[in-house]
């Protein structure tokens, strides 16, 4: 087992160096505490690699990574959408860290779960479970990953410090986008028409719909403040 972790825990780290989910944990770590960041990012992992070990070393299977890249892709446009939004909450600092929490917390669980799921680590994660100690498979995978991404979380909560809040917001979407071109891609290099069509559509819908809600929401602060800033006179 100890060899079996070592030799996970070394395989998957060097895999995550530059990956698309180092960059994901620290694009969270910009705006977000480190430590919720980094608790969501291991349930994930966790979950995600014991999904492989279980596939890989008792059913000798794989997932479709093609259309787990599709679902995360269109995932990763409703959380830069959602990155956007957040930039808009108007509500007292101590109420809105707390709720915030809660909902980083499972968007970073969710994202990463969605992510991961056919990608390069967890395929390797399920071959290396097949002729492997599952247990020491499992256990350094998910530290390797963790290692990994907590290097890029140090990093982004560095950058965070110095970086004015809208700067980060509209940095954090943009990854964001860029992180779902890239799923998208991969997950509709060899796909049917058919489904390029409908995976396009469905974006379009997202961004579009994304935007209206933006617009609306940004019109109803923009309506609070004013009314606050010029409150009705009082008629004696």
């Amino acid at each position: 087992m100890i060899a079996a972790l070592l030799l996970s825990f070394g395989a998957i780290f060097v895999a995550e160096l530059g990956d698309k989910s180092q960059l994901m944990a620290m694009t969270y770590a910009l705006r977000y505490r480190w430590w919720i960041v980094l608790l969501a990012i291991t349930v994930a992992t966790t979950a995600v690699h014991a999904a492989s070990v279980f596939f890989g070393h008792f059913l000798g299977l794989s997932l479709p990574g093609d259309a787990m890249s599709v679902v995360a892709g269109l995932a990763m446009i409703v959380f830069a959408l959602w990155t956007l939004r957040g930039d808009d909450l108007t509500e007292d600092e101590s109420a809105r860290a707390t709720r915030v929490g809660a909902s980083v917390f499972f968007a970073v669980m969710s994202s990463f779960f969605l992510a991961e799921l056919g990608d390069k680590t967890m395929l390797f994660t399920i071959t290396l479970a097949a002729d492997h100690d599952w247990l020491g498979v499992w256990i350094g995978s998910t530290l390797g990953m963790v290692a990994a991404d907590a290097l890029a979380i140090a990093v982004g909560a560095l950058l965070g410090k110095h970086l004015p809040e809208r700067t980060i917001a509209i940095g954090a979407a943009v990854l964001f986008f860029g992180f779902a071109a890239w799923l998208l891609y991969h997950g509709l290099a060899d796909a049917a028409i058919g489904t390029i069509v409908a995976t396009l559509a469905a974006v379009v819908a997202l961004i579009g719909i994304g935007a209206v809600y933006i617009r609306r929401t940004r019109q109803g602060a923009r309506s609070v403040d004013h009314h606050e800033d010029n409150p009705r006179p009082i008629v004696r």
